[in-house]
């Protein structure tokens, strides 16, 4: 039998919170600049690494650091020194992870968009009102081929589907970045400590944080091939990161204009696409039976 929902949901929480995601309250539109910038923030910064269906086309509102997070298979390797990119997060203006009960209380469609801009107090045309929009739109997407994908408001939605495409049966645990040592640097060079560890799992699915005035993850497992690691990296200034990698080995679905293949300088299909995830993103995979 798969382990208790409350012992997982007890765990995930407290991951989180040290993480940094689990906020103090939700994010008010119109009520708190640093909070809005926030929400700008994330959505420069997520729009790029989860979703490999759509254009790139806004790339042109991100920092070219954000994307120091794409690689190669050949640079994973011991001793390899590459420049990425690791997001910190400030727990006191992070989304709130809503009760499964609040997050069903709240319209999540873009149907529903001018009233979601009423509710949160966002202008029409603001750039909040574009985060928002960005979201509602890539949940709604139609999936690639040999993907399922699904948004998430909840803990508790986000194990019910994750453990429908395990199988009611299946034991799993989720892996995240961890950053082993404070630092307020976000780009830098790490190098490569130990031989990386690939784990073994048969299906993973990776839970991206998404723009939104609450925690939103956007999940997707894919059919082709992949191949996820643990990597121990050290930062020139001392830091120590722990690291979740996956590997993607057949992008030929993937949209030309992914912020990958411009970073990597390769094509759709021409090439394995790995990603480092940020701390604040999940990967579930099964446990062995």
């Amino acid at each position: 039998m798969r382990p208790s929902w409350s012992l997982i949901l007890y765990a995930l929480l407290v991951l989180l919170t040290a993480q940094g995601n689990n906020a103090r309250k939700i994010i008010s539109l119109g009520n708190g600049k640093d909070n809005n910038e926030d929400l700008i923030d994330l959505y420069q910064g997520n729009e790029h690494d989860h979703d490999h269906s759509t254009s790139s086309s806004h790339m042109h509102h991100m920092d070219t650091a954000l994307l120091n997070v794409f690689f190669t298979p050949k640079d994973l390797k011991l001793g390899k020194t590459m420049p990425i990119y690791f997001s910190k997060n400030d727990p006191s203006t992070s989304p709130r992870i809503l009760p499964r009960e609040e997050a069903a209380s709240i319209p999540f469609s873009i149907s529903k968009l001018p009233y979601l801009l009423e509710f949160f107090s966002f202008t029409q045309g603001s750039p909040q009102a574009k985060a928002i929009e960005y979201t509602l739109t890539q949940c709604e997407l139609e999936p690639i081929k040999g993907e399922v994908k699904f948004c998430a408001a909840s803990i508790e939605s986000m194990l019910d589907l994750v453990g429908a495409l395990f199988g009611s049966s299946t034991k799993f645990k989720v892996l995240t970045t961890s950053q082993l040592k404070n630092s307020t640097t976000l780009l830098q060079n790490y190098t490569v400590l130990e031989a990386p560890k690939e784990i073994l799992a048969p299906k993973m699915i990776g839970c991206h944080t998404m723009p939104y005035p609450y925690a939103v993850f956007y999940c997707h497992s894919q059919e082709s091939e992949n191949r996820l690691y643990q990597v121990l990296l050290g930062g020139e200034n001392g830091e120590r990161v722990e690291a979740a990698a996956v590997c993607h080995f057949d992008t030929s679905q993937w949209d030309p204009s992914h912020a990958a293949f411009s970073v990597l300088d390769v094509q759709p299909g021409s090439s394995p696409v790995c990603h480092f995830f940020p701390a604040d993103n999940l990967v579930w995979v099964p446990l062995p039976a």
